[in-house]
């Protein structure tokens, strides 16, 4: 349908320039649906001297509210209302300036049934994070496109490597098989900067998919691959920048359209401004108006035109593609207000939609007061649905690594004290856990390799209350080979299980078990978290909903340790039995049970 009705837009426009008739390049949202729970429409018109021209529907169920015009003499900001009466199909609207006149047709579409009302990914998932150029070739043919500025250059660890949609389809029996039931992709939009454009953060087309990854038709149908395998496709958002290779940027709608310097001016990355109340308005100002690189110019989303384009933007893709949940990069880099209306302006039309937003702080307090349900002095709120727990991934990275017996405060004891602040949160059982990222260091590389680490990791990550999310490569503890700490050479392409060292094959199969064991069991999903003191770099947690219970014991000691079952009476209710879900073994509370050293056990219990 969606190529059908980019035909017709692309001959009219065409048949326009032809007879010197107004010209239209383009029209977006590219198209709209009948049904949503909002009755307006705001469309964003660019031709050639189109300033000042009026816009005419010729359907009565579609009425033009206001024309607006811009800074620019080259756009049209066209309010609609829909009535309910309006029929999905192809509509003509007339566009009119002094005796010239032209047409061009606009598309709504009928919506998937209860597609307001979708369901979004969450505790009950585990979340893998892929970035696509580096994740799996499918498509050899498209690695470089004429379109594009910058072309494949695998030797390059910022270069462009190839992988694509297709490939991302082709590894989701691989995802499934893993346990993996929700994937996070870094953007797949057009990202046109001339070197280091495989990251996808500074987008040069908001409705166009990258054209070396595939095009708009492929991702849609690698999301509907994806579900037919049970997993739900998260998307990567990015309203806080654009890119200085964007179309707009030669000829910007608005002087504010963008936040503009004398000469060029980065955040100062003050992100606690927003909370501090000693702070100087002006480093406030600097941390949401300056740029985030200097190929990134920041996006003023105090406009209310711009504001509403990405608004509708965002309801685009999800209506469009089907999504389940939305990841909002450098969220707090971003007017605080602006950025929540257009969280406020998602969930109108999606109110079960997830969206999490990346709030990169190293303490829970910080963090807090970015999750929507928060209760802020100042009477704040981001209105997001989630946060990610970035105070945590610290907590994780640093208990493995201060030694197999640390001191007072040290060890298993960081991880104890950040969840020990969980009463900061509104729901902390939503929030996103982690051990890396594609912006931190890979904790293969942090744990040096050590496999018995590695597998203590992901039973955590497994079995902790929030939403895991593992990065691409860390089932198989895929490392840099000589050591390169760094973006580019960490975010390297992903081997699958093609010669892969029998550490990496044996974290992966401890991974494999683990994340589907999670799947069905629901004292992980939703149960309650009740952890104890980490005596001797022993940390035991449960998780307890109605008659079930999971037991986790980590023993990041050189040690061997023994349970002292009575320790743990409170949480064991009287429990006989329990399965270890890794071993298979059964477990007895009257027994005395002893945990070898650098080993996690998961036990079941369920009566």
């Amino acid at each position: 349908m969606m190529r059908k009705i980019s035909l017709i837009i692309s001959l009219v426009i065409f048949t326009f320039a032809n007879l010197n008739a107004i010209e239209i390049s383009k029209i977006e949202p590219p198209s709209w649906w009948i049904g949503m729970n909002s009755s307006t429409l705001q469309l964003m018109i660019y031709g050639k001297d189109i300033s000042g021209a009026n816009i005419i529907s010729e359907n009565s169920d579609i009425k033009v509210v206001k024309v607006h015009s811009a800074d620019s003499p080259n756009y049209l900001f066209v309010d609609l209302i829909l009535k309910n009466k309006l029929k999905a199909g192809l509509y003509n609207f007339k566009i009119l300036k002094g005796s010239e006149e032209a047409t061009f047709k606009y598309a709504f579409e009928k919506r998937r049934p209860n597609s307001g009302l979708r369901e979004s990914f969450g505790p009950q998932d585990i979340v893998y994070l892929l970035m696509p150029d580096r994740f799996s070739n499918g498509d050899t043919t498209n690695d470089n496109s004429p379109d594009a500025d910058e072309k494949s250059q695998i030797s390059n660890p910022y270069g462009r490597h190839g992988g694509d949609i297709k490939g991302m389809i082709n590894s989701l029996d691989y995802l499934k098989d893993l346990g993996i039931t929700a994937v996070w992709s870094t953007p797949l939009l057009f990202d046109n900067e001339p070197k280091a454009s495989y990251h996808g953060y500074a987008c040069a087309d908001y409705y166009k998919i990258d054209p070396r990854y595939g095009d708009n038709n492929l991702y849609k149908k690698f999301v509907a691959e994806a579900k037919l395998r049970g997993i739900k496709i998260i998307m990567d958002m990015v309203p806080n920048h654009s890119a200085l290779s964007h179309w707009w940027m030669n000829d910007l709608p608005f002087n504010d359209w963008i936040n503009k310097f004398s000469q060029y001016t980065q955040s100062n990355f003050a992100m606690s401004t927003h909370a501090d109340i000693h702070a100087s308005e002006s480093d406030r100002e600097r941390c949401v108006t300056g740029w985030f690189d200097t190929s990134m110019p920041d996006m003023n989303l105090k406009n209310p035109f711009l504001n509403r384009y990405f608004s509708q933007n965002a309801i685009w893709w999800v209506e469009w593609a089907d999504l389940s949940g939305i990841r909002v990069d450098t969220y707090p880099y971003s007017e605080k207000s602006a950025i929540a209306n257009w969280v406020n302006n998602i969930l109108n039309e999606y109110p079960k939609l997830n969206i999490v937003g990346e709030c990169w702080f190293s303490s829970p307090q910080e963090v807090a007061y970015w999750e929507g349900a928060a209760m802020n002095k100042d009477g704040y709120s981001s209105r997001l649905t989630s946060v990610m727990d970035f105070p945590l991934q610290e907590a994780i990275n640093t208990a493995f690594t201060q030694g197999s017996q640390p001191g007072w405060g040290e060890g298993m004891h960081k991880i104890y004290r950040s969840l020990s602040l969980d009463y900061i949160y509104e729901n902390p059982y939503n929030i996103l856990i982690f051990a890396d990222n594609h912006d931190t260091h890979r904790i293969s590389e942090t744990l040096k390799g050590d496999v018995s680490k590695m597998k203590m990791i992901f039973t955590f990550l497994s079995t902790m209350r929030g939403t895991p999310q593992i990065y691409y490569g860390t089932e198989l503890m895929l490392k840099t080979p000589d050591g390169k700490l760094g973006h580019g050479e960490e975010r390297m392409d992903m081997p699958f299980l093609n010669g892969i060292s029998p550490g990496q094959k044996e974290v992966y199969e401890f991974a494999r078990k683990v994340f589907n064991w999670r799947k069905d069991t629901k004292a992980i999903h939703s149960g309650k978290l009740v952890h104890y003191w980490p005596y001797n770099n022993l940390y035991v947690y449960f998780r307890q909903l109605n008659t079930e219970t999971v037991m986790v014991v980590i023993n990041n000691n050189v040690k061997q340790l023994t349970i002292d079952w009575k320790r743990y009476s409170e949480s064991i209710y009287g429990y006989k039995t329990g399965m270890e879900v890794i071993s298979g073994k059964t477990i007895s509370t009257d027994k005395e049970l002893d945990i070898q050293p650098q080993t996690s056990y998961i036990i079941h219990f369920n009566r």
